[in-house]
């Protein structure tokens, strides 16, 4: 009896699980539908597409489960992909130096962010919604609004691609899970990483425990802005550019992924590997769609319909369990 209830214990929520068999069910719906969709190439193109977006949910995952929310992370993801490329190709400077630079700007802005929201105590909507507008002028005013091209071969490494049964895979598809699967051992079997979902449960009780919470949001909004750094040079890598117009949806496709994944909006609760699961969601679906001739309109459509859906769910399940 005891084994049965341990084993019960250890498995993840419903909340949790939805992602994943909302995954399953839209392979099997696209694959009966469509003549291409199931091929090893095609989920390799996905994964390909969501990687940006994958890597930028990684953050946006972090803050989320704080119970904030960054609307910064796209143009922050596109500052940080000028930086790099700008001191590549004009300053001549050697590419891991280029690429150090864009990670420390969008890492800077991290910080930043963390300072206002836990030393100030501004809501972190209000804070990055102003970052997100600096990032952007920043970004157009560097760049002069002009695309980034002639970037290094080393810095577009990550774009290319290599075997597997036939099957193309990028380099940045295996960085983006390997990712993935580092901040999920870290939330899980780390200390430091219990304390975020503490934080995020009740920071005033988790204060009271003698758990730092301001190093603890502080040190979140730091690391999100390292992954957003990361983001920037899997973008460079994809599109073989620094791109002064992108990001301008990635905040909005990154919450989504998070929120689909299964993390609450309110905090405390979720699985990182969830928002890739909800990243891959949002791709197949766009892919699926596209096979089938659907407008881009209809995936929109769609997509603002899951994620009411998902925070209806997570709402519903909050009340239940009070």
């Amino acid at each position: 009896m005891f084994r049965v209830n341990t084993s019960a214990h250890k498995l993840p929520p419903l909340s949790q699980l939805g992602p994943f068999i909302a995954l399953a069910v839209a392979c099997v719906v696209f694959g009966l539908t469509t003549d291409n969709f199931l091929t090893g190439a095609n989920f390799a193109l996905i994964l390909q597409q969501v990687m940006v977006v994958g890597v930028i949910a990684i953050g946006q995952t972090l803050i989320i489960l704080t119970a904030g929310i960054d609307l910064s992370c796209g143009m922050l993801m596109a500052l940080g992909s000028i930086v790099m490329t700008k001191f590549a190709t004009e300053l001549g400077l050697p590419t891991p130096l280029a690429i150090l630079a864009g990670v420390a700007v969008t890492t800077l802005f991290g910080l930043i962010n963390g300072l206002l929201v836990t030393r100030i105590k501004l809501p972190p909507f209000i804070v990055t919604l102003g970052t997100m507008n600096v990032a952007f002028a920043v970004t157009q005013l560097y760049s002069e609004s002009q695309t980034v091209s002639g970037v290094p071969d080393a810095m577009t490494w990550l774009g290319n691609t290599f075997e597997i049964g036939g099957t193309p895979i990028a380099h940045g598809t295996v960085l983006m899970v390997l990712l993935y699967l580092g901040v999920w051992y870290w939330l899980r079997d780390t200390a430091s990483g219990r304390h975020v979902y503490a934080v995020g449960n009740n920071p005033e009780a988790t204060r009271l425990v003698g758990i730092p919470t301001e190093r603890v949001l502080l040190g979140v909004y730091v690391l999100a802005g390292v992954f957003y750094g990361i983001a920037s040079l899997l973008s460079v890598a994809r599109t073989s550019v620094g791109d002064p117009n992108a990001g301008q949806t990635e905040n909005l496709d990154a919450i989504t992924a998070v929120v689909l994944g299964g993390t609450s909006l309110f905090g405390g609760r979720g699985m990182v590997l969830g928002s890739l699961a909800g990243a891959i969601v949002v791709g197949v679906l766009r892919n699926g769609l596209t096979l089938m001739g659907v407008s881009s309109v209809y995936q929109v459509l769609i997509t603002g319909i899951l994620v009411i859906l998902a925070v209806t769910v997570d709402q519903l399940s909050r009340k239940g369990g009070r």
